[in-house]
């Protein structure tokens, strides 16, 4: 059985083996699940499906929160992706269209899959889904790169934590962006040391990364970090394969970022009692929900 409080070793294990880091935790996790690695791929299988099915309810012009507040962007960002003239260039605009389109279907209260969480739903989908398409990945390389994505996600969860209300949304949007980067070296083939060290600089890149919901929902700013957060997750990959390396091991950046999180004030872990939540038109939008809560 593998060790999930250390993802150094698991890639050894992995090089050791000469198989991927998603094939070594498919096979851990048929052992330890007592079942066999063809019902874990299928069951799989059926998370993708949803996230297929998210990223397209959620890219909707029409689409719109409970509270009204956010709706309709990943809708912007699919004609801009459209017409050709995105900055970023094609494979990212769409993939900052899928990551908004999933975390609006979230906060439409639609179904997504917490990958690792609600609040950072869009990351991990934003990068695999517009892999797929994009580059013409396979769906079986697809399911392997979210179980990859799975593994580094367990070893987060044990050595530090998936909640913003315990480590602030760097362990939301920040873990989601490390295992996106994961998934998308191992869905390009690169190896389980390039896995682990795109999930690193991903998960730098997010270090202290606060969470100040507005009104305590998460819409504001929470969908606009998938976008970012599936941006962090793409050039990490990149450089990961291109060869450049993480000074810091994963596991030291994963333990660096549970100190962060405890360090926080409770007012910056979901608290929405400070950040961006504390601004004076975040108290006057929150004013306005409740008040709208009320006289229905």
């Amino acid at each position: 059985m593998l060790d999930y409080m250390n993802l150094c070793r698991m890639a050894q294990l992995a090089r050791e083996r000469s198989i991927s880091l998603g094939a070594l935790v498919l096979a851990d996790q048929a052992e330890q699940m007592e079942t066999t690695e063809e019902k874990i791929l299928e069951t799989m299988d059926r998370q993708l499906t949803v996230m297929e099915q998210s990223a397209e309810k959620g890219c909707s012009a029409t689409i719109r929160s409970m509270s009204g507040l956010t709706g309709g962007d990943a809708w912007k960002m699919y004609e801009r992706a459209c017409r050709g003239v995105s900055i970023c260039g094609d494979f990212c605009v769409n993939a900052i269209t899928t990551a908004l389109a999933v975390a609006e279907c979230n906060a439409a209260m639609g179904r997504i899959v917490a990958s690792p969480t609600a609040g950072s739903c869009g990351i991990l989908p934003g990068a695999v889904l517009t892999m797929m398409r994009k580059k013409k990945i396979e769906r079986k390389t697809a399911i392997m790169a979210l179980i990859c994505a799975g593994g580094i996600g367990m070893v987060i969860a044990n050595k530090a934590s998936l909640s913003g209300a315990a480590g602030g949304c760097q362990a939301e949007c920040g873990s989601a962006s490390a295992m996106a980067a994961a998934a998308l070296v191992e869905m390009a083939g690169g190896t389980p040391q390039m896995a682990l060290d795109a999930a690193a600089m991903a998960l730098k890149n997010q270090m202290g990364l606060v969470c100040d919901p507005v009104a305590g929902l998460v819409e504001v700013p929470c969908i606009k970090r998938n976008a970012a957060g599936v941006m962090i997750a793409i050039t990490a990959a990149d450089m990961a394969l291109a060869g450049i390396q993480s000074v810091i091991p994963v596991d030291e950046v994963i333990e660096a970022m549970r100190d962060v999180g405890e360090a926080m004030p409770c007012a910056l872990r979901e608290t929405a009692q400070g950040g961006i939540a504390a601004t004076p038109t975040a108290r006057e939008l929150t004013r306005k929900i409740f008040e709208k809560g009320e006289n229905k």
